[in-house]
């Protein structure tokens, strides 16, 4: 599936978010917020847009590639490893206690 550049979801996602960041400030400035706080609050969505942002285009950039036709032809750093073979002999108990994540099923009174 192929969008048309400038004609896609994340660039109108990215258009909405850069229309907050004005917005928001102009609001908390008409309900009598600190100039110093509505900057503060315009610069904070306007790093977060930005991450966003770039976060969105890294991941159109993964989805467009084509899929590799085998595993082994994925880079080192991407391939999945096997998990190890269990060990034999008897299975480690986790937790602590007598119960060791049951659920307790009595009352809610304490023990005393």
């Amino acid at each position: 599936m192929t969008v048309p550049p400038g004609d896609d979801r994340t660039t109108e996602l990215i258009r909405w978010a850069a229309f907050s960041c004005v917005l928001v400030p102009v609001v908390l400035l008409w309900y009598g917020s600190s100039p110093a706080g509505a900057m503060g609050t315009a610069l904070g969505l306007a790093a977060v847009t930005a991450v966003c942002r770039l976060l969105l285009r890294r991941s159109e950039r993964g989805a467009a590639r084509p899929a590799p036709e085998h595993p082994h032809d994925r880079p080192h750093h991407q391939g999945h490893h096997a998990a190890p073979a269990p060990r034999p002999g008897p299975r480690p108990r986790g937790g602590t206690g007598a119960h060791r994540g049951t659920r307790h099923t009595g009352g809610s009174t304490p023990v005393g």
